[in-house]
């Protein structure tokens, strides 16, 4: 059963644990996508709270860049949770890619998979306009790649304050 559920919020508005409630309602077991790259000790502590707060249920698969070969190597094996949007946006722009291009083959190959992929992000366009040009064009670049996953999304969550909210 193919679905894609995208999960979004501002920042420790709950949206991983939603997220991973989510993805685990599809079956006991289910793999986590993380885009993020451990650079300082800060991030390394993020990241291994987040693991132990999962448990054993979760396989990790990490992938800062390629994210569609990761749902094509994981597809089969259960649900998905890619964790999160915003931060392989983030890869992507500093390592001057081509997130455009990135984004819409993402969009298209959602659809085509088989097994369940829910997909955190952050919601980065609800507060001041950022004073400087990078953070203006990733706020803009976000709001972008949130709405074309939004709309080849099957179920669209906001959550706030720990709770969730179906917007789609």
């Amino acid at each position: 059963m193919s679905k894609t559920i995208l999960i979004t919020g501002g920042a420790r508005s709950g949206k991983s644990v939603i997220a991973e409630t989510k993805a685990l309602s599809f079956g006991p077991r289910a793999t986590y996508i993380a885009t993020a790259e451990v650079r300082d000790g800060e991030m390394a502590a993020r990241v291994a709270e987040h693991r132990a707060r999962r448990g054993p249920e979760w396989a990790d698969h990490a992938e800062p860049f390629d994210l569609i070969a990761a749902l094509r190597a994981t597809d089969g094996q259960g649900p998905r949770l890619v964790d999160c949007l915003t931060l392989w946006l983030t890869n992507l722009m500093l390592s001057e890619r081509d997130w455009q291009a990135a984004g819409r083959a993402l969009c298209a190959a959602l659809p085509l998979q088989t097994d369940p992929v829910v997909l955190v992000t952050n919601e980065v366009g609800m507060g001041i306009v950022p004073d400087n040009k990078l953070a203006r064009d990733f706020r803009d670049a976000a709001g972008l790649l949130n709405q074309w996953v939004a709309t080849v999304a099957d179920e669209v969550i906001f959550a706030v304050a720990g709770l969730p909210m179906k917007v789609k």
